[in-house]
């Protein structure tokens, strides 16, 4: 079975009508996924089924609130997002009103047991971004459960935060680079394309838009795409992340070099472009950035 990241998969979110739609799922065992109205003193969260309201107790909110492996934080961030659940049970609150009892702990098991476990280095699947960081971002993998992107594996062309290629919310695909016992780390820049891919989307004499990755004392190293960029001559007055428009002086594949001139600086940071994907499989084995001519060989080999 597949597990998406909460709020994904629309089919999952319903409303109820009464109470016997309700216990129908619980019996199936149904997956369902609310909107969070609340999170209580006592970090319950509660969701609206319709027929009735649901609550989230504290400890099945998660998997690892138990033992305190996993901060109250991630529950009280949670307040008007999707979460996912299967109902336990139900019981009456003190003015006599049905009350769903539900866990999002049981559903984070399934996932793990079910789909995360299977998973093996090389396996590429949907994610979502759930917050971003210095050092990496992280994404929801499914069912709520969070991994790693670093920094470095988001694409070839080097930023400086996370928030220059992505943000919350967005739905991503990424490829698992690190499986351990307790954490799973990906990788996004292997989907965006080799040197070639991206390079075949330039031509001498053209000008284009590009983003400031880099400024050094030989020249600025301008983003053309998320895994290409090119070298421009020395320029003043030029930040990092501000957009330019270059001039495409030449393209040398067998260096992996792209010549650049500035022709015009814009006083605005760029914001996050849409990804484009390059590999369309479930798993890749190996991949290589660099053409076969290139001196410098960069590739990744999952099977390491």
């Amino acid at each position: 079975m597949k597990f998406y990241p909460e709020g994904k998969n629309q089919e999952l979110s319903k409303q109820f009508d009464t109470i016997d739609e309700l216990k129908e799922a619980m019996i199936q065992g149904e997956i369902l996924e609310s909107r969070v109205l609340l999170c209580d003193r006592e970090h319950n969260l509660h969701v609206d089924l319709g027929a009735v309201r649901g609550i989230i107790p504290r400890v099945e909110g998660a998997v690892g609130i138990d033992d305190g492996s996993v901060r109250d934080i991630a529950l009280i961030s949670k307040v008007n997002k999707n979460v996912c659940f299967t109902v336990l049970g139900f019981q009456r609150d003190i003015y006599n009103n049905n009350l769903a009892i539900l866990s999002r702990r049981a559903v984070q098991l399934r996932c793990i047991n079910e789909y995360l476990s299977k998973l093996t280095v090389g396996d590429i699947i949907d994610a979502r971004v759930t917050h971003l960081e210095k050092f990496g971002a992280f994404i929801d993998i499914g069912a709520g459960i969070n991994a790693l992107i670093p920094i470095d594996m988001l694409s070839v062309s080097r930023i400086s935060h996370p928030e220059e290629r992505l943000t919350e919310g967005q739905s991503i695909r990424v490829v698992l680079r690190k499986k351990e016992p307790d954490k799973m780390t990906f990788s996004l820049k292997e989907l965006l394309g080799t040197w070639e891919d991206n390079a075949k989307g330039f031509s001498p004499g053209e000008t284009v838009t590009g983003i400031v990755r880099s400024i050094e004392d030989y020249g600025i190293f301008v983003e053309l795409a998320p895994n290409l960029a090119g070298l421009a001559e020395p320029q003043d007055n030029l930040f990092i992340g501000q957009q330019v428009a270059v001039y495409v002086k030449s393209i040398i594949p067998s260096k992996m070099k792209i010549k650049l001139v500035v022709v015009e600086a814009f006083n605005e940071i760029a914001k996050p472009s849409p990804l484009t994907y390059y590999y369309g499989s479930s798993h890749m084995d190996f991949w290589q950035y660099s053409p076969a001519e290139s001196q410098k060989q960069i590739y990744t080999d999952f099977s390491e």
